[in-house]
């Protein structure tokens, strides 16, 4: 529960849609939700929707999922709130039999599909979209060992830091998680979505990604020793001209120098 991410006059874009719209006008760059709330959508058309940006993509569609947080959205839907992270791992389960069988069929809690065949065309990339997990949760971290390829939180932002040392105390966990459950560390991609922002003067208790180019190219530095493999960063400026400037200053001022953090 808690107040609209947005104000009531900024644009809130389908996320499915402009996935699709990016794949079709980029030749390179990864695409993906950070992060789809899985509960929400069918997911056989959630399967479909995203196997056809990744084809059209010739595979660079990253699904971001996660379980939701905002419970009068839900009760909007008409989607039980108390039931989301259920919900949400039987869903991932449907999307990848969907993703990589001839032929689906499948009994759950949530949903039953009698086998029929799955969805033409698969997904570019295989065996599968990659899922990276949203969330920093004990519970979360046990989703990405059951059904992620990847762990995606959020950090920077209240109520959730994440300081290099906490996200190397986290990743740490993680792993015992999996090599608990019998699956290698080494097959969940870490990565970490958060703002940075460029500041001269930065008063003492400075935010990590918040200052000089100096300053943040070591902060990344940190993420990465701390066992982060992929960053998604949230420039947020309100217009175009100024995102490109941003863009520009960090190709030259901070990607070069971050030892190709990716």
């Amino acid at each position: 529960t808690g107040a609209f991410p947005l104000g009531p006059d900024e644009p809130w874009l389908e996320p499915l849609t402009a996935v699709t719209y990016l794949a079709t006008i980029t030749e390179r760059i990864n695409v993906g939700t950070s992060v789809l709330v899985i509960p929400y959508r069918n997911p056989i058309f959630t399967a479909k929707a995203l196997a056809t940006a990744d084809y059209l993509s010739g595979g660079r569609v990253i699904l971001g999922a996660g379980v939701g947080w905002w419970r009068e959205e839900f009760a909007a839907l008409g989607v039980p709130f108390e039931d989301r992270a259920p919900r949400t791992v039987e869903y991932l389960k449907i999307m990848k039999e969907i993703w990589t069988k001839p032929r689906v069929a499948f009994e759950g809690r949530f949903a039953r599909i009698a086998e029929a065949g799955g969805v033409r065309p698969h997904p570019a990339r295989q065996p599968h979209i990659p899922i990276w997990i949203g969330g920093h949760s004990e519970a979360a971290l046990r989703r990405v060992v059951e059904v992620g390829d990847g762990w995606h939180p959020l950090g920077l932002r209240p109520p959730v830091s994440l300081y290099p040392p906490e996200m190397a105390a986290r990743v740490r966990r993680l792993r015992d998680v999996a090599a608990a459950a019998g699956r290698d560390p080494a097959t969940i991609t870490i990565s970490f979505k958060a703002p940075l922002k460029f500041q001269e003067a930065v008063a003492a208790g400075r935010a990590p990604l918040s200052g000089s180019p100096r300053e943040i190219v070591e902060d990344l530095q940190a993420y990465v020793a701390a066992g982060v493999q992929h960053f998604v960063l949230d420039f947020s400026v309100p217009t175009l001209p100024e995102m490109r400037d941003v863009l520009e200053r960090f190709a030259v001022d901070v990607r070069p120098q971050a030892g190709g953090a990716p």
